[in-house]
């Protein structure tokens, strides 16, 4: 939709979000400009140009929509960046969690560096969390969120795999067998395939790309839902 569209300006209403937003190196870089290309690094989004690239994360409640033509900006629509043919594309986040950033061409993010594997990709494995384990006393559930051990694991996934794959969250993370991981890297790409297919999870104010809430929420085994019955043994869940 906006691959290699000419960009004619970008509207910034609110640059306060979770980091300040750079507007003067936006104005700079991508005006008069076009994306050649876009492309996802965990849980952001990367705009191309030749000059560099605007990166993107939604944070918690952020979404990104197209419009074809002006409209009216709601209150927590921040950013517009416009298009030479009328069209848009509108950042939306309620909850001023997300972010925008630019880098040069040369220049690697610092967000970006130190990344570990994405987890539908080749090389995460059983083994790669069992290697990049041993030794390590954080909890597992704490391991498998850092992004430096698997890229874009939330709070959401890490529980409903753990829960899944038999791991109890708290367990040093050098303290699981391999067989154990191979159980979980399967269970995070299970989930996380099935949730994308349903839309992703929307607890609050989630949307997806086309404005449209997630259904993978009535799937859910055990987040948020402290005090209500197990769906496999119908004992009452606890937090822990």
């Amino acid at each position: 939709y906006i691959v290699n569209k000419k960009i004619n300006d970008i509207l910034v209403r609110q640059s306060s979000l979770r980091w300040e937003v750079p507007i003067k190196d936006l104005k700079e870089n991508i005006v008069g400009e076009s994306f050649f290309k876009i492309k996802r690094r965990s849980k952001y989004l990367i705009f191309s140009n030749n000059f560099g690239n605007l990166i993107i994360h939604l944070g918690m409640s952020g979404s990104l929509k197209i419009l074809l033509g002006m409209e009216a900006p709601n209150k927590h629509d921040h950013i517009d960046i416009k298009f030479e043919d009328k069209s848009l594309l509108r950042f939306t986040d309620p909850r001023r969690f997300g972010s925008f950033h630019w880098t040069n061409k040369s220049t690697e993010h610092p967000l970006l560096m130190n990344l570990g594997p994405e987890p539908l990709g080749n090389h995460f494995s059983g083994e790669h969390l069992f290697n990049f384990s041993r030794g390590r006393k954080v909890p597992v559930k704490n391991f498998i969120m850092n992004s430096k051990t698997i890229a874009g694991i939330g709070n959401i996934y890490a529980s409903e795999s753990l829960f899944e794959a038999g791991i109890k969250p708290h367990k040093a993370a050098g303290k699981i067998s391999l067989p154990k991981y191979e159980n979980l890297a399967n269970s995070i790409k299970r989930i996380l395939q099935e949730s994308i297919n349903l839309g992703g999870t929307s607890l609050k104010d989630f949307v997806g790309g086309e404005g449209k809430p997630g259904f993978y929420k009535p799937y859910l085994a055990v987040y948020g839902r402290e005090g209500k019955k197990c769906k496999n043994c119908v004992t009452i869940l606890k937090n822990i």
